[in-house]
């Protein structure tokens, strides 16, 4: 088994103990049952001299699952990076987006959705996607998506943008359009992209599978891909590891969002909850998009004022993860207190502490997602954020015992 583990490590990076060794042997095994092997050596010669099967093997292994606006706040973070940053600097130039993976294409998608939300042009932009998948490129090709792909309690986009079908809902044409999808190996030295470089490139949750040497080939390449002035996109446990590769946070809580070195620092953070009467955005986060209304000519907040004394803010944690986004991470942090305080145990409070005491650099976030997995041992988001913690402070073992779990939580969501 092990010069077939040899071989995906080097040839789509694909880190044996991401996604467990009995993964890859089941794969192996199913995949010799079909053919009638018996036994692996015969199986390796095989697999050695065709492409056809190799590219079997990868689509058995990779992991694929994923679903329409799967996380929000970094599609959020990118629409109002766009509005506010973007479009203004470029009056006419059109706006260049690359998501690899894209697996069956429900991120492209919901960017472009999103964006369409937002009143921004289908002419302004253009997206890629890429992935290694054929067979997951062939479901974004068809745009038929079954019940899978909706999960979450908001699905007025649906109704925008999909029309009811036997197999499923179709996408509107008008949002397949905005996507130009192509199958490729994103680590091959032979990989190439439509355009030299991209304003924001969506990367998530795919380094996470890589051994630190793949990791690295594989920034570096984004970073050749990504405009001087571009944002990354990555996943949570991931941030960490580009800022290592020498990105910098953009400072934006819970987009995970990355800038080229030497960029970040130059420029203002955007700021997220508009003061300006009528420049708030379309949507606003709250575990989904949601339609925001639009301050009154009073200029009441739309939420309250992150210069309120924090005593004054109700314990809520829909109003920390606000502020959070605000950049007031001492007043977050102070909120989710306060609601453990009241409430005792919540799982997701712990969570969203231990985020902003990372993010603000003070002690005691990985006793936060400790408590967190106490209370709920499958808690998603705490079991990659420990398992990035434990993997700094060299546990590598449980980090990987971690991400394991993480993995296969992730795949039955």
């Amino acid at each position: 088994m092990k010069p077939i583990k040899d071989r995906l490590r080097e040839t789509i990076g694909l880190d044996a103990a991401s996604v467990g060794s009995t993964m890859i042997q089941r794969a192996v095994r199913q995949r010799m049952r079909s053919l009638g092997f018996k036994q692996l050596v015969d199986y390796w010669r095989f697999l050695e001299h065709s492409r056809a099967e190799w590219q079997e093997l990868v689509e058995s292994v990779v992991v694929t699952e994923t679903w329409f606006f799967r996380d929000p706040e970094p599609i959020a973070a990118f629409v109002r990076l766009v509005r506010e940053e973007w479009l203004p600097a470029h009056a006419t130039a059109q706006l260049r987006l690359l998501s690899v993976p894209c697996s069956s294409g429900e991120e492209p998608f919901s960017l472009v959705m999103a964006l369409l939300d937002a009143g921004v042009p289908a002419e302004r932009f253009q997206i890629e996607a890429v992935d290694i998948s054929a067979r997951a490129l062939a479901r974004a090709g068809r745009g038929v998506y079954g019940k899978n792909s909706f999960r979450g309690k908001d699905f007025s986009f649906r109704d925008r943008y999909f029309q009811p079908s036997e197999e499923g809902f179709m996408l509107d044409p008008a949002v397949r359009n905005c996507v130009q999808f192509c199958q490729g190996n994103f680590l091959s030295e032979d990989f190439q992209t439509r355009e030299p470089s991209y304003d924001f490139i969506f990367c998530r949750n795919l380094l996470i599978y890589f051994d630190p040497l793949m990791r690295r080939k594989a920034l570096a390449k984004i970073e050749r891909l990504l405009a001087p002035t571009g944002v990354l996109f990555v996943g949570p446990v991931e941030q960490p590891l580009a800022i290592e590769h020498g990105f910098e946070t953009a400072k934006i809580p819970m987009a995970f969002a990355c800038r080229r070195a030497g960029h970040g620092a130059r420029r203002q953070r955007v700021a997220w909850m508009s003061k300006r009467s009528g420049a708030a955005p379309k949507h606003q986060l709250e575990g989904h998009f949601q339609p925001q209304h639009q301050p009154q000519a009073s200029g009441r907040r739309l939420m309250p004022s992150p210069d309120k004394p924090s005593s004054s803010l109700r314990p809520d944690l829909e109003t920390a993860r606000r502020l959070a986004d605000t950049g007031h991470l001492k007043e977050a942090a102070e909120i989710c207190e306060a609601h453990l305080r009241e409430r005792r145990v919540s799982a997701q409070a712990y969570y969203l502490l231990g985020l902003v005491r990372d993010a603000s650099g003070e002690p005691g976030a990985i006793d936060c997602y400790r408590k967190a997995l106490y209370l709920e041992p499958n808690h998603y988001e705490s079991l990659l954020q420990m398992a990035f913690l434990l993997q700094k402070n060299g546990e590598a073992a449980r980090a990987r015992a971690l991400k394991s779990r993480a993995q296969r939580i992730g795949m039955k969501m």
